[in-house]
């Protein structure tokens, strides 16, 4: 059983400043800060998502912008991976599937952004593949969404999301727990 760290789109567009600003996104990359810092100590695998647009129309992450730059909390080491993506799903058209076989990876710690879109569609997919999924809830974050012309708050997207991907899809976890139980 082998392990690995997915920093999934803890990119520059999602804080203050940037084209799609998350709400905690700060908080969200402070806490896969101290992920990556515990990954780092024990010499694990660590693979950094960077969400490159394509599709006609993207307003962020759009190529060779200071916005689609990987955040400067988990800026990554050389020896890290870095994986270029254009779906919310890290795993469609992306080398993901075969460095993780490669590797002989069988368990993935998930955070990043967001909650409702990349980090769904990965978990669901990872867990489809086989892989067993940690969730580390807070070291993830998300934006307000409407729907009908009724506003839904971050907080309750968020909850929901990690709610419906509790147990079935992964085990979701804090930072603070998960650190406590896999000590540095």
């Amino acid at each position: 059983m082998k392990t690995a760290l997915l920093l999934i789109d803890i990119q520059n567009d999602y804080f203050e400043g940037g084209t799609m600003t998350l709400v905690n996104a700060d908080h969200a990359s402070e806490n896969a800060k101290l992920l990556l810092k515990n990954f780092r100590n024990k010499n694990l695998h660590i693979i950094h998502i960077q969400h490159i647009a394509t599709k006609p129309g993207a307003t962020f992450f759009l190529p060779e912008t200071v916005g689609a730059e990987i955040h400067k909390n988990i800026q990554p080491e050389s020896n890290e991976k870095v994986i270029i993506k254009h779906f919310p799903n890290s795993f469609r058209e992306t080398e993901l599937l075969s460095y993780l076989n490669a590797n002989e990876i069988s368990d993935l710690v998930i955070a990043g952004m967001m909650t409702h879109m990349c980090i769904d569609a990965t978990t669901r997919a990872a867990k489809d593949l086989g892989y067993t999924c940690t969730l580390v809830g807070d070291a993830c974050a998300t934006r307000n969404l409407e729907i009908h012309g009724e506003k839904v708050q971050a907080a309750d997207v968020h909850n929901a999301f990690l709610a419906a991907l509790n147990t079935t899809y992964a085990s979701i976890v804090t930072t603070h727990d998960y650190l406590t139980q896999n000590q540095i």
